[in-house]
């Protein structure tokens, strides 16, 4: 006859280990894409506006002669005093600019003017050929 066999039973553990993730790929696909944006931007001042602080009232040069451009709340125009149409403002500018080429343009918006009119304003004006071009603080001590 035969050895008894033991009467306990072997069971096998179905507990598994949690996979080893490694860090090491994560961290080259991380990298990868920080180089791929830093070569792709562009750290260049595109379509940038220069503009120049107002003269103070002891510097020489002050505002005497410059053209005055008002921005009312309502999005009408005011050049030195005297209503202008949008349409029409280029063409006064270069005329502007003619007379004298170094003319200088302040651009003073109402309180509750949108700043994208105060950038169409600006652009108008380079593109009327006006280099030098100051955004004033607007009417009534009001940004």
């Amino acid at each position: 006859m035969s050895a008894p066999r033991s009467s306990t039973l072997k069971l096998r553990s179905n507990a598994t280990r949690r996979p080893y993730i490694s860090l090491t790929p994560l961290i080259d696909v991380v990298f990868i894409l920080l180089v791929f944006f830093m070569l792709a931007s562009s750290f260049l001042d595109w379509r940038a506006i220069e503009l120049r602080a107002p003269a103070t009232a002891g510097t020489s040069g002050g505002e005497t002669g410059a053209l005055l451009l008002r921005i009312g709340g309502d999005g009408s125009l005011d050049l030195n005093g005297r209503p202008v149409a949008r349409s029409g403002l280029q063409a006064r500018l270069r005329d502007a600019v003619r007379a004298r080429p170094e003319a200088r343009l302040l651009i003073q918006p109402a309180a509750g003017v949108a700043m994208q009119d105060a950038i169409d304003l600006l652009d108008a004006a380079r593109n009327a050929g006006l280099d030098r071009v100051q955004l004033l603080r607007g009417a009534g001590g009001q940004r």
